[in-house]
């Protein structure tokens, strides 16, 4: 029997294994029978926290619902980081992840902020197959040609910025949009409704998962890629659909991203038997 952690950033919930002292391989089929609602556990994202080295506390692999790894995952980092933090009594942490380092401290009245360090906003970087201005370019959808922004924090996020939300057609386009040539890692999505200078109403598609109630790192480039088109300014309150994070985009060229983490449970279960 393999323990795990049931953990949750604003609905956007992760299986977390604790691999820091025993050797923990999992292969897609593996990740794809946890992720499964019906027949698994049931998460959006599997986590595994492996030994971090003398750069960091822990380093942590993401493991999407299809089984495929991802660079980073926000909302995961910060559930990560709190439950490293109540270990071990302390206010920092600096977690290591394939998109990056990361540095999380407790902000307080259970919340967490994460320093997701600078955006990446080169076409090359994201990475994607032509140059293109990744502050406004068109995507062509079927013979249309909509407007979209690109931005990298750790992986790679296509924005879309839409009148109304709540009817932008999530499902449909972000599974379209996700597996375009012109992204070879494939894409999350985001559609934004700016409501303001400070508040933005965000839904996601995310890359191997489907919707989801949040995506730390869809927030994020959200809110870059809104400030970048001067549509808000660089401090932004993003609803999703499971509650709000607070990013702010320094004059450093830093991001920071301030939200919740839970821990809703405690389990174990028989890999070989899934």
């Amino acid at each position: 029997m393999t323990a795990f952690l049931k953990m949750h950033g604003l609905g956007n919930d992760f299986v977390v294994f604790d691999a820091r002292d025993s050797a923990l391989t999992l292969s897609a089929d593996q990740v794809r029978k946890i992720a499964d609602r019906h027949f698994g556990i049931g998460c959006d994202t599997v986590v595994v926290i492996r030994p971090g080295g003398a750069a960091a506390d822990a380093n942590i692999q993401f493991y999407n619902a299809d089984g495929a790894e991802s660079e980073s995952c926000g909302n995961a980092t910060r559930c990560v980081a709190r439950f490293l933090m109540d270990e071990r009594g302390l206010a920092r942490v600096k977690l290591a992840t394939k998109g990056g380092l990361l540095v999380c401290s407790d902000a307080g009245k259970g919340l967490v902020t994460l320093d997701m360090g600078e955006p990446r906003l080169d076409w090359g970087a994201l990475p994607m197959s032509a140059p293109v201005d990744t502050i406004n370019f068109p995507l062509d959808i079927g013979g249309n040609q909509i407007p979209a922004s690109a931005v990298s924090v750790g992986n790679p996020h296509c924005v879309l910025f839409v009148p109304d939300a709540e009817k932008a057609p999530v499902a449909a386009l972000g599974s379209k949009i996700e597996t375009l040539p012109l992204f070879p890692n494939r894409v999350n999505v985001e559609f934004a409704q700016v409501l303001d200078n400070g508040r933005i109403r965000m839904r996601v598609w995310e890359r191997g998962v489907g919707i989801t109630l949040a995506c730390g790192t869809g927030a994020a480039a959200t809110a870059v890629a809104a400030a970048r088109r001067g549509l808000t300014g660089r401090k932004v309150e993003v609803i999703l659909d499971g509650g709000s994070l607070f990013i702010e985009w320094r004059e450093d060229n830093h991001v920071l991203m301030t939200g919740p983490a839970a821990f809703p449970f405690r389990g174990r279960v028989e890999l070989d038997k899934l």
